[in-house]
């Protein structure tokens, strides 16, 4: 089983190469619904997050309050950085196991890791290869607007607070171009697969 990360700055399409690498069989991960989940009720991840930041950040039916919590943390450095070390390692002990057992089973050939800060977080330990698929900032800014809506400068000021082009390319073994029309990319996606097996 080979493990694959995949990474790359908002407005990328890192969303429609794990769809298309879905259909070519790979099992996807994607850490940030995985922290999602790990943050539900009755998880542990959960229990040490009320401990810290206490039922405030609480909604009616006992779940995380997404909006309010995400208020308090993206408006308080201390605090984000309190509440990504209690979720940080939880995903990254959760993907490792995950791996283990996959591996166990041997029914998986490529197991992709998705993350924004898949590098920055140590996966690169962990996988096979890292992937970067790049977009130059135009195209990603056009279909942030045209897919989520809004104005440009607020998907500026996120690029802004992500890691550059460089720093990606410099940190992975493959770059994937995703600027152009998504038949290339896929080709593009299977070649690397074959290279891998």
């Amino acid at each position: 089983m080979k493990v694959i990360g995949i990474t790359g700055g908002i407005g990328c399409g890192k969303s429609e190469v794990l769809k298309y690498l879905e259909s070519l069989g790979a099992y996807i991960v994607e850490a940030d619904k995985l922290a999602h989940t790990l943050m539900k009720k009755g998880e542990n991840v959960y229990k040490r997050i009320i401990d810290e930041f206490g039922n405030d950040i609480l909604a009616e039916n006992g779940e995380i309050d997404r909006q309010c919590f995400g208020e308090i943390v993206f408006n308080d450095e201390s605090a984000l950085d309190k509440l990504n070390s209690i979720v940080h390692p939880a995903v990254k002990e959760y993907i490792l196991n995950d791996i283990d057992n996959k591996n166990a089973d041997g029914n998986v050939d490529y197991y992709v890791i998705e993350a924004a800060l898949l590098i920055q977080d140590g996966y690169r330990d962990i996988c096979d290869e890292i992937w970067y698929i790049y977009a130059d900032k135009d195209t990603r800014l056009s279909r942030l607007v045209k897919g989520r809506g809004g104005d440009a400068t607020k998907y500026e000021s996120v690029m802004y607070n992500q890691e550059t082009d460089d720093f990606y390319k410099v940190n992975s073994n493959v770059v994937i171009d995703n600027n152009g029309d998504f038949a290339v990319t896929q080709t593009a996606l299977k070649v690397m697969l074959n290279k891998l097996i």
